[in-house]
């Protein structure tokens, strides 16, 4: 059942949190459809969702749910077959020019120059978006301390670790003060290091900004999204803070592990050695009790 019914007999979909009244609308996606020439159903389905300034919004849907063709159209790479985007109040259909100048962009896959060093990928891309040789400069700077990658600023992007080019890739959509960046998948395949490191700077980054970042990860969701936003089959499921969303559909089992100390009487205390073995013998069985249930 998508809802449940008024006294009136008017279904209410309790799966979507209401709209914030006091944030900006950042990106607004209207009546959104894509269909492709031999595809069997549209990648994206009237879709309708509002994206905010100054939050991160995680998108979360399985492979080929529609979640990077969304954000294909919204960048400009495809053309919608129907509806609109509109971002920071202007359509993507008229004004798609204007838009870029103030969006960045992290793809599925790190798109780099092999022979461009770090330093060198984000003076390119600032001043690619209109920031001044100077500018552009203090900019590399900052953001060279932020993603952690000082010490690698003369090392060409092709010698780089998997987890660096990633670091970097991220850090290019941030370049040139863009105030819409859609970030597809950007922990993908990156070392837990490095992905805690991509967290960080998107937290620092937030502010001013609507961020939308693509995840297969529910803890990533949770920990980084101000909203929810689950899609499948090119539909928007649901939507909603986080908290709305477990009261949603949260249910589980809280496990509580009690350490019971066997009775010392007639040898002695035992140590804090010993306490610490039975504690590891105890957890465990519990462990294993868990494991066969």
């Amino acid at each position: 059942a998508w809802g449940k019914f008024h006294s009136q007999g008017l279904k209410i979909n309790t799966f979507f949190e209401p709209e914030p009244q006091d944030l900006t609308p950042g990106v607004c996606v209207q009546n959104l459809v894509k269909i492709f020439a031999g595809g069997p159903k549209p990648a994206v389905d009237g879709m309708n969702l509002t994206f905010y300034e100054g939050q991160i919004t995680a998108f979360l849907g399985h492979n080929g749910a529609g979640k990077t063709t969304t954000m294909s159209i919204l960048t400009g790479l495809f053309p919608p077959t129907s509806g609109t985007v509109l971002v920071g109040g202007k359509d993507i259909q008229t004004h798609m020019d204007s838009i870029r100048q103030s969006l960045g962009m992290c793809p599925q896959y790190n798109i780099l120059f092999n022979h461009l060093t770090v330093a060198e990928h984000i003076l390119f891309y600032a001043q690619l978006k209109g920031r001044s040789r100077k500018e552009a400069v203090l900019e590399m700077e900052m953001m060279l301390e932020d993603i952690g990658l000082s010490h690698k600023r003369n090392e060409e992007a092709q010698n780089l670790s998997g987890g660096m080019q990633r670091k970097l890739s991220v850090a290019i959509a941030f370049v040139g003060e863009a105030k819409v960046v859609v970030l597809d998948e950007p922990t993908s395949g990156v070392d837990p290091y490095s992905r805690r490191s991509i967290w960080d700077l998107l937290l620092k980054y937030r502010s001013g900004r609507t961020i939308i970042l693509s995840t297969h990860h529910m803890d990533e969701a949770d920990i980084l999204g101000d909203r929810v936003a689950i899609i499948s089959q090119g539909k928007l499921f649901c939507s909603g803070s986080p908290v709305f969303l477990k009261n949603c559909f949260g249910s589980g089992f809280y496990l509580t592990l009690v350490r019971k100390m066997k009775n010392t009487q007639g040898r002695g205390e035992c140590d804090s050695g010993d306490e610490a073995i039975l504690a590891d013998k105890t957890l465990t069985h519990w462990l294993a009790c868990i494991i066969c249930i």
